[in-house]
């Protein structure tokens, strides 16, 4: 264990850090692991994204502090976070030493996206919330509109499911709408593993392999796995989502990190790529990774025109 990165766990929006229990408890018999509570989770509507960075900025330098390397592993919202969190604990690329200590190695993400700086969570729906929640002004929270279980537990059994409902939280908007000066771009700067989410109800998955295109085409080194689950693998399929944990931790560290059986649910990870003799699949991973290195080359083409002209990066809302 004293070799193997220490795993920080960042929630998604209304998710307490318990959320990772089920995984985490198959990830310490090797793996140091800790969790950051979200302070826009905690019933306070002013809290703001920085609030949230600056808790797991904190869960990441009391481990490189003391010397361990760290991988951050974030879902949702939280990928904003996490994504952000990196800046500053990354290698120095400019080193001359192969085995780096005290920094961020890599991140994960779980159905979540790709920080772009300077952009609050809110700017690329242009400030819009999706049909799942709504803005309630008078309380300061994000409300959700769609049924919990329907939204990020479809395929927990409906017990679990309704105990899992019962540990949601409020969730403040100003983390989502504001911030966006404090974002960045942490995928670029390490390895990062991408989990995505085959039956999610809340972020499809046609979104999330066009985000990954766009990560690629931007410069990030990203590899790529999906489940057949709804938005929360790490309660429906813990087993599997540990064991794509554990392999991308091995890919960071260049180590074996000890993959335990996942008890038959390793069929259950897929490798998204387009097969020339599979046409199929043209149109579930080549059309839509080809449409996000189009977006990314739209981005790249447009933060350029910014920059020429003298402007930020943020969109007003």
């Amino acid at each position: 264990m004293p070799d193997l990165p220490t795993l920080v766990f960042v929630p998604g929006s209304w998710h307490n850090p318990i959320c990772y229990d089920p995984v985490i408890k198959l990830l310490q018999p090797k793996f140091k692991c800790t969790s950051v509570t979200l302070p826009s989770t905690t019933g306070n509507p002013a809290a703001t994204f920085k609030d949230d960075l600056e808790a797991a900025r904190s869960a990441i330098s009391n481990e490189t502090a003391a010397g361990c390397n760290v991988v951050v592993i974030a879902h949702s919202y939280g990928g904003m976070v996490g994504n952000s969190a990196v800046k500053g604990f990354t290698p120095d690329t400019t080193s001359q030493t192969q085995t780096p200590t005290g920094c961020v190695i890599g991140i994960i993400l779980i159905a979540s996206g790709f920080t772009l700086a300077g952009l609050s969570f809110m700017d690329p729906f242009f400030g819009r919330p999706p049909p799942s929640w709504r803005v309630n002004s008078d309380t300061g929270y994000a409300e959700l509109v769609t049924p919990p279980r329907e939204l990020f537990y479809h395929d927990l059994p409906e017990n679990e499911a309704e105990y899992w409902i019962s540990q949601l939280t409020t969730q403040s908007l100003k983390a989502l709408f504001e911030g966006g000066e404090y974002t960045y771009a942490g995928w670029q700067d390490v390895p990062t593993w991408y989990i995505g989410t085959i039956e999610d109800r809340g972020l499809p998955v046609l979104v999330q392999r066009v985000q990954v295109g766009m990560a690629r085409e931007l410069g990030g080194i990203v590899e790529h796995r999906e489940l057949q689950t709804s938005h929360s693998p790490f309660l429906s399929q813990p087993e599997a989502t540990m064991k794509i944990i554990v392999e991308a931790v091995e890919a960071f560290t260049g180590k074996e990190g000890g993959n335990e059986s996942t008890s038959g649910r390793a069929d259950m990870i897929a490798v998204p790529r387009a097969t020339l003799l599979q046409p199929f699949s043209w149109f579930r991973f080549g059309l839509p990774l080809a449409f996000g290195h189009l977006l990314g080359k739209g981005y790249r083409l447009f933060t350029w025109g910014r920059r020429l002209c003298g402007f930020g990066f943020g969109f007003s809302k």
